[in-house]
């Protein structure tokens, strides 16, 4: 059956629009970006006709439009640059959709916000994804401006802390199926990978591991916004059975997460979702995470994990890890969280929102 707004032989247009942070996909580190290309290519992969807004560095499979680099790209190349940059960077990618938003039945944004502003008239054809906290001042100012802007919650957690006019409905972030391969045999050493900040708290999985007589590798980047965490907090801790690899790319990821017993994830804020969690799980390894935010929809008790709230509840899991079996926890990530299913849920809310009547311009 046609979508609504297309005919029989056309193919619905969608522009997925990315920050201007790192490049599409990122080098590393960058769940954002990720995850928009992998959604960009399942979408591609089941007909949809995409076109990805993406910093020029980006080297995604699919057509792209974006003349200037990303973020990252101008910190490598000049050093620090000015605090504006970011800016400048969005308004000039927020210029080449604006020139293009005729060629489009759907625009799904992924940026902050400048992009409600230049939808206009177009925002009930439009989707926007926030990958970040929706509950601080920022946000709540921002969706009182625009209450007909249509938002696609990436958790339950995430979506309660947005206004009822926003709410689009719920997408689980996916990836894709083949990126992280299952390893039925782990190491012997525990995991963690994240920002080296006190949102993310490696120094409490530092601490869980030390108390479990295990070893434990970590990876991701020093926080820009807080350093002096990783020099006083984290830095102590690290020995030569706690060892700091720094920021790692999909291969290194994979072979970490795969050599993991188990994933620790000991967050300390309201995360909206935690795209590590799905990682390890891709891998067959379980995940031991605090109970904050998306994670009791992500972990499933004593299938793909443990739902812990403090480090004598996260020790005693550590010590039940065995009783899990990877190749179940390989198999829920196949049913739960792989792009195409995350592509076939935001096709759903893409159907809806061109199937509602629309204001007129």
């Amino acid at each position: 059956m046609p979508l609504a707004g297309t005919t029989r032989h056309e193919r619905l247009r969608v522009a997925q629009v990315a920050p201007g942070i790192f490049p599409v996909p990122p080098a590393d580190h960058g769940g954002t970006e990720r995850v928009v290309h992998d959604l960009s290519v399942a979408l591609r992969r089941s007909g949809v006709e995409i076109t990805l807004f993406a910093p020029s560095d980006s080297v995604a499979e699919v057509p792209r439009v974006g003349s200037l680099p990303s973020l990252h790209s101008l910190e490598r190349k000049y050093g620090q640059v000015p605090a504006s940059i970011p800016s400048v960077l969005e308004v000039v990618r927020m210029e080449e959709l604006r020139t293009r938003l005729d060629q489009f039945d759907i625009v799904h944004c992924h940026g902050e916000f400048f992009h409600a502003a230049i939808l206009a008239g177009r925002r009930a054809r439009s989707l926007t994804t926030i990958h970040w906290r929706v509950d601080e001042l920022d946000r709540k100012l921002f969706f009182s401006a625009f209450p007909d802007l249509p938002v696609a919650a990436i958790s339950a957690a995430q979506s309660a802390d947005l206004p009822a006019a926003n709410r689009a409905g719920i997408v689980h972030h996916g990836i894709e199926k083949d990126r992280f391969p299952l390893r039925a045999e782990p190491g012997a050493y525990l995991a963690f990978i994240g920002r080296m900040t006190d949102q993310k708290r490696p120094d409490v999985a530092i601490r869980v591991a030390r108390a479990a007589g295990r070893p434990i590798r970590l990876a991701g980047t020093v926080d820009v916004g807080n350093p002096l965490y990783f020099e006083r907090e984290v830095r102590p801790l690290l020995s030569e059975t706690a060892r700091y690899v720094g920021p790692v790319g999909d291969r290194e990821k994979a072979e970490l997460l795969a050599g993991a017993q188990a994933l620790l994830f000991p967050i300390d804020w309201p995360e909206p979702f935690g795209l590590v969690m799905i990682e390890a799980m891709a891998c067959g390894t379980p995940v031991i995470a605090w109970n904050r935010g998306s994670v009791p929809e992500i972990v499933e008790e004593g299938v793909t994990g443990f739902v812990v709230e403090n480090e004598a509840q996260a020790l005693e899991a550590v010590r039940r890890v065995g009783e899990l079996d990877r190749r179940a926890v390989r198999a829920r990530f196949e049913a739960r969280f792989t792009s195409d299913r995350m592509a076939a849920d935001y096709l759903a809310l893409y159907r809806r929102l061109l199937a509602a009547p629309c204001a007129p311009r």
